[in-house]
């Protein structure tokens, strides 16, 4: 390679992996190629998961909110609903932020070719487009930014249009009267939110003996309570043994913890029980990239797979399937591929947030994990029943918690429950990644009143006397 000849990048998946390390990489010189199926970079995040499930959501909290004003003496009466213009607002948050990607990568003079991409050999790429027409690129590193897909359940009707994923559930076909949302995670939670907002009849089954299974069960309690009040009914450890369709929709038969089994009739049935990584049809076989026992690629600190020169960022490499996390990742692999030695992806605090209502956020360690590897901890609580902002919101059913190191209190985890938490959670990742000790958060000066205060005040008990505490 001629000395000023840029290195060639190929980047395979357009998501907030994908087009971050494109977009980084063009920044830096590089000549890049990224490919992805869709007509802008985006991919499922932006296309089909975090933004229109928060926009769906962000009506769902509006329509909540309404009803709570109740309480506080003022009404509105019951929203009318009309779908089309619901499906057509969604949408229109989705073109404008993957148009405005499309805008950046053009200003940025990286090459965008929207097709499927597929390895013929480790240092070469086959690009097949829309028209069926192939182009062949040669490459000096590649990133692979895939993404992941809806996990199935095997015999499950698949082709039944009442049985929804969470790709379906996101297009709004209708607002069905009954709802079975199968899985108990965030991605079930937050979609059954939405159709209960909407005024559909929402179950769950969880199989588990409880929601969001590994979340501390402190932060969960406030949600479950809430949430069984909007759902019709929550069935834990719960199992789904059949799906048939039915006249109605489908029919379907649970057997309780009891070994009891009903059956019963629901008009849509989402299964939300996670996802799987993509990797099918990359032809990865025709290069020394190793997958682990999950289907996920092999990758070291750098996210440079067991290929010289090939790269996995995002949910192919692992958990957690966060978009932040892959972004995180996608610059990392860059500045590997630069020749930064110092590259490494090693973050001490990876926040996750499930945007029910409330919410619940968490990062760093958790007391559950602190138990299940017999980590010392101190755990510090401060619940929003003593929280003056909370109380003028009519929401004091919140908590911000903190995982203290016992010897030199420095912070470990912080976790947080209710209105807002997802916006709260990156003080704790910055005091986490900062080495912060509680005394700093104690002393750092907050403004009052505000949500964030509880994260002062929780610091505050654990040296036993936090003003609005006893």
């Amino acid at each position: 390679m001629a000395p000023e000849e840029k290195r060639k990048l190929v980047v395979i998946g357009a998501g907030p992996g994908g087009y971050a390390a494109a977009f980084h990489a063009a920044d830096h010189g590089l000549d890049v190629t990224l490919v992805d199926r869709a007509p802008n970079p985006g991919g499922v995040c932006l296309y089909r998961g975090c933004i229109p499930s928060k926009a769906l959501l962000h009506i769902a909290k509006v329509i909540s909110e309404a009803r709570d004003l109740r309480a506080g003496g003022v009404y509105f009466e019951e929203p009318r609903i009309e779908l089309n213009e619901l499906r057509a607002w969604k949408e229109s948050v989705v073109g404008k932020l993957t148009g405005g990607l499309g805008h950046l990568a053009r200003k940025r003079k990286l090459r965008y070719l929207q097709g499927t991409a597929r390895f013929t050999a480790a240092d070469t790429v086959s690009v097949i487009r829309g028209d069926g027409t192939e182009e062949i690129l040669r490459l000096d590193n590649a990133i692979l930014a895939t993404g992941s897909v809806p996990a199935r359940i095997p015999g499950l009707p698949q082709d039944s249009p009442s049985l929804w994923d969470s790709t379906r559930a996101l297009e709004l076909p209708k607002i069905p009267r009954t709802l079975l949302v199968i899985g108990g995670g965030y991605i079930g939670l937050e979609l059954g939110s939405v159709y209960s907002a909407l005024g559909t009849e929402v179950s769950c089954v969880e199989v588990t003996k409880g929601l969001l299974p590994g979340v501390d069960r402190d932060l969960v309690r406030p949600l479950e309570q809430r949430i069984r009040k909007s759902f019709s009914e929550i069935l834990l450890e719960t199992k789904v043994t059949e799906v048939r369709e039915s006249e109605n929709g489908l029919a379907v038969t649970v057997i309780d913890r009891n070994g009891k089994a009903t059956t019963r009739d629901f008009e849509a049935v989402l299964v939300a029980v996670g996802r799987r990584p993509t990797t099918e049809g990359l032809g990865l076989e025709t290069t020394r990239i190793r997958l682990t026992d999950r289907g996920f690629v092999q990758v070291d600190d750098k996210r440079r797979t067991t290929e010289k020169g090939i790269f996995a960022i995002g949910d192919i490499a692992g958990n957690p399937m966060l978009a932040h996390k892959a972004s995180a990742e996608a610059k990392t692999a860059v500045e590997a591929i630069l020749g930064e030695r110092a590259a490494a992806f090693d973050p001490k605090a990876i926040p996750a947030v499930v945007f029910t209502d409330p919410e619940i956020a968490w990062c760093g360690l958790t007391e559950t994990e602190a138990k299940a590897k017999e980590i010392p901890v101190k755990v510090c609580r401060f619940p929003w029943a003593a929280s003056g902002r909370a109380t003028t919101m009519g929401r004091t059913d919140g908590l911000t918690k903190l995982i203290l190191d016992p010897e030199d209190e420095t912070v470990l985890g912080v976790g947080v429950v209710g209105p807002g938490a997802g916006e709260l959670i990156s003080e704790g990742v910055l005091a986490i990644e900062m080495g912060a000790v509680a005394a700093d958060l104690k002393e750092s000066i907050h403004p009052h009143p505000t949500l964030s205060e509880t994260v002062m005040e929780a610091a505050e008990s654990f040296f036993g006397h936090a003003t609005h505490l006893y």
